[in-house]
């Protein structure tokens, strides 16, 4: 999501700004991205799904070193 901040770095937009944008519609950021992983696992992505969730690695999934 492109904002006056974000246009100039490689920073994300604020969850402030997210929620305050959703505002209207009565859906917070956290339902949205559910709804949006929902829809890659029944469309059997999974290589998209993998970079969507790419952000939150569960540490018990990684192998062992």
């Amino acid at each position: 999501m492109v904002t006056r901040q974000t246009k100039s770095g490689r920073g994300p937009a604020s969850t402030a700004y997210v929620s305050h944008v959703l505002d209207a519609c009565g859906f917070p950021p956290r339902m949205i991205r559910c709804t949006r992983l929902l829809d890659l696992v029944t469309t059997m992505d999974p290589e998209a799904t993998m970079i969507y969730l790419a952000d939150h690695v569960d540490a018990g999934r990684l192998p062992e070193r």
